[in-house]
């Protein structure tokens, strides 16, 4: 259990690192996640702090019941704050924007007379943090009422446990307004015969968004109720047994008899479908089980999901800050349908899944895509390749239009570019396959080149008939890059599935980020419609950019980062320019440095290796890993995004990454801990072996593949695919000769010509010239095209 934040007594005591190396790992490892962490702000702007939230989920669960404190917050709480105005059901761990938290149960000492509507401050309670607790599935408080508040979860359900002083009036307030961004409707019936409560909130607005959602939800109480009533903007209704439906601020509460019983127990089940669904998810999945079983059974779902990934050796701070990150990165897409598979799909109607599949739905698609949902087919392929179906049937459901960023069963396209097609590729290279790719791929053509009608509601790719015609978007490069990563997803996949000539086209459209590149500055530039680059020129404007600025997105051609680099002047050029650009580690989105608290930047640091420095890469991921997380309420820097920055953690700490998204390679670093098994659904495990691995010896001197050795900073897709064994030999002083051959950097990939705007195209020189040498669409090298005459300063291989 964690207390405040920090491990208790109860964390296992430190073990010899001989011992934990060799293997021994505790059985229970709930004990080293902290979910207190990222609930502190750790700076004055919105990108600061992780915006998680502590309280009780399951794996992939519906239902987040966790505490919601005065200070409104993304996540719900706020470490810095002492008052609790809530306990509500749904959250989303690190988002950027205010959402959910729908239907907030607040316990009361006391008579509700007065609304709760119009004097919100009566019904808050202080509380400490040396009287909170933590632990995955599980959290309690008592608040400075008197009343201890126990909560746990199921996939779709929750259970709770209030525990009243004794000999006072004990009431128990439901919101139905409540939700962070309000209700435009909502209703709630009270059943004193059946000791319920049933409904339904009516929710939306995600980041301002058009977003609509309906939750129904259904309660249940072990104890009979005293009294109940109602309440209706500054009414308040004793005996009142309906509200809603309407517009406004309402709410019910029940009260309880304590010379009868202090603790009340209650069950509740959410469903976007009915409340009969809610009631029979709670019924399935709970049963007549103690709030204890509940509580002890999500401990063991998530201890399974957790000794996916064993560590060995390290310190009690390290094992904290890696099992957090990796219980982060296992919240979120969230479980959709009931238990009876039934879901209400995009289109308004209701669908069923059959066969043991389950429907997903919150994507955050611009985050995820470039770590978590590599680490999630990695970890739990049927889940991910769930989600990858989820994520088509939402566009089937929506005529081939795919989301950016979807909440519940809606829209919401928040943030730019279209990543849902490189999560898709992306899962289905680390395995997870088991969708219907072919399908889906065809739906991704269409999404990708059909130009909406104006007026839409919702459209997937703005600027689409710019981008095809002038290969590039006006005045917005950092809209044209993620369109151009999107397009080498939907190739890569299309690759994948034999589909030749889709992966001609859309290779081809993965190449319009050259478009961008100015040869007169040496860097990625917003570009006019006339085709001038925009002057004066300053990295660090974050004109054109989301999020970042020329400087943060200069990187972001991970696939082609052989002929980025090339175009900059090569490798000689490129690391002094990575040298000072990491000169910061989190300097935000207006100076010209890394911002690695926010995604643009998140493959930065592993650039290195391509540059035939690896040495670099380990410096600045282990630096990263040091000072950027740790294990307490501050320990993220930035917003953690439904789990991405905690899956950059996992995998540096692993001492390898994903770079190319819809691909499979990882480049490697130094792993921080000395011994580390990944275990998979098929073949091998994924098993590090690293001596006197610590938080002060990244440095990789030599390394072993399945015994063999290797020079190379960087694994290529059967490692994934087929498992095995690294053997790294590590030092506290950097070799800079060990992965520094040209011919050891990880591979590129580019294929077919840029149209005519493309500068270099200007100068007479040819794109694709050294792909007809190679082959279409498959890995170049550095230096093996200069070998043929073609010159770096060019841009083109």
């Amino acid at each position: 259990m964690v207390t405040a934040g920090i491990p208790t007594a109860a964390t296992p005591p430190v073990r010899a690192a001989a011992d934990e190396a060799a293997g021994s790992i505790p059985q229970d490892l709930t004990p080293y996640v902290n979910p207190f962490v990222g609930t502190e702000k750790t700076g004055s702007t919105s990108y600061d702090g992780g915006n998680t939230f502590p309280g009780a989920d399951a794996p992939f669960g519906m239902v987040q019941w966790s505490p919601d404190t005065r200070s409104p917050r993304p996540g719900g709480y706020d470490y810095t704050d002492h008052e609790i105005r809530g306990f509500s059901l749904t959250h989303f761990s690190g988002a950027g924007c205010t959402a959910a938290q729908d239907l907030p149960f607040m316990p009361h000492v006391g008579t509700v007379d007065q609304s709760p509507a119009t004097e919100p401050d009566t019904y808050l309670d202080g509380f400490s943090h040396d009287a909170e607790s933590a632990r995955p599935g599980y959290y309690g408080v008592t608040l400075a009422s008197g009343t201890k508040v126990e909560l746990t979860a199921t996939q779709r359900s929750g259970a709770g446990r209030f525990t009243y002083p004794a000999g006072r009036a004990a009431s128990l307030l439901i919101g139905l307004s409540g939700s962070l961004r309000g209700a435009s409707d909502a209703r709630a019936t009270v059943d004193e015969a059946r000791r319920a409560v049933t409904g339904y909130v009516t929710g939306g607005g995600f980041c301002g968004s058009g977003n609509r959602y309906r939750v129904y939800f259904s309660v249940t109480f072990d104890q009979p109720f005293a009294s109940v009533g109602t309440w209706h903007n500054g009414v308040v209704a004793p005996g009142g047994r309906t509200v809603g439906p309407a517009p406004a601020q309402h709410g019910a509460y029940v009260t309880f008899d304590t010379t009868r019983s202090r603790t009340v127990g209650v069950k509740v089940g959410l469903s976007y479908v009915s409340v009969a669904g809610a009631a029979e998810n709670a019924a399935r999945e709970q049963g007549s089980a103690s709030f204890d079983t509940v509580a002890e059974d999500t401990r063991t779902q998530w201890n399974a999901r957790l000794h996916r990934i064993e560590v060995a050796g390290g310190t009690d701070v390290q094992r904290t800050t890696f099992y957090t990150a990796l219980y982060h990165s296992l919240l979120q897409p969230n479980v959709f349908d009931d238990v009876n598979g039934r879901y209400i799909g995009f289109d308004g109607r209701v669908h069923t899944v059959h066969g043991g599949h389950h429907q997903y739905a919150n994507f955050s698609g611009w985050d995820i895509y470039r770590c978590e949902a590599q680490l999630l087919a990695l970890l739990a392929p049927n889940v991910a390749s769930d989600i990858a179906q989820s994520m088509y049937n939402q566009a089937r459901q929506a005529h081939d239009v795919w989301d950016r960023w979807s909440v519940d069963n809606d829209f919401a396209g928040v943030m730019n570019g279209d990543p849902y097609h490189s999560i898709l590729a992306s899962m289905y290279a680390f395995g997870a396959t088991d969708f219907d790719a072919k399908a889906a791929l065809a739906s991704m053509v269409k999404g990708a080149t059909t130009i909406q009608k104006a007026g839409a509601r919702y459209v997937e790719r703005p600027g689409l008939a710019d981008y095809l015609s002038l290969g590039y978007l006006p005045d917005d490069a950092s809209t044209t890059l993620e369109y151009t990563t999107a397009d080498f997803g939907i190739a890569a996949l299309a690759g994948r599935l034999g589909d030749t000539d889709t992966e001609t086209t859309f290779m081809k459209r993965a190449q319009y980020w050259r478009n961008l590149f100015n040869p007169a500055s040496s860097w990625i530039q917003p570009r006019s419609r006339d085709g001038s680059f925009r002057s004066p020129f300053n990295p660090a404007d974050s004109k054109g950019y989301v999020e970042g600025n020329a400087a943060q997105y200069e990187w972001m051609v991970p696939y082609d980062l052989a002929g980025l680099f090339a175009a900059m002047g090569g490798n000689d050029k490129v690391v002094p320019r990575l040298d000072e650009f990491f000169t910061e580690f989190n300097a935000g989105p207006a100076a010209p440095h890394a911002f690695l608290g926010n995604e643009p930047s998140l493959n930065s640091p592993w650039t290195y290796v391509y540059a035939s420095a690896p040495y670099r890469t380990q410096y600045v991921v282990r630096r990263a890993v040091n000072t950027l997380w740790g294990p307490g309420p501050g320990g993220e820097v930035g917003n953690d995004d439904l789990g991405t920055l905690s899956s950059w953690y996992v995998w540096s700490a692993l001492g390898m990454y994903p770079q190319v998204p819809a691909r499979a390679e990882l480049v490697l670093a130094g792993p921080l801990f000395p011994a580390v098994t990944v275990h998979r659904d098929a073949g091998r495990p994924m098993r590090i072996r690293a001596p006197g691995a610590g938080a002060d010896r990244p440095y990789v001197h030599a390394l072993k593949v399945n015994g063999v050795r290797s020079s190379r900073a960087w694994l290529p897709e059967s490692f994934v695919r087929h498992g095995g064994t690294l053997d790294y030999t590590l030092g506290d002083v950097p070799d800079t000769t060990w992965g520094a051959a040209r011919s050891d950097a990880p591979p590129s990939f580019r294929g077919g010509q840029t149209p005519s705007r493309h500068p270099c195209a200007l100068r007479g020189c040819h794109a694709g010239r050294c792909h007809r040498h190679l082959g279409r669409g498959r890995p170049h090298h550095p230096g093996r095209c200069h070998a043929r005459g073609h010159h770096p300063a060019t841009g083109i291989h």
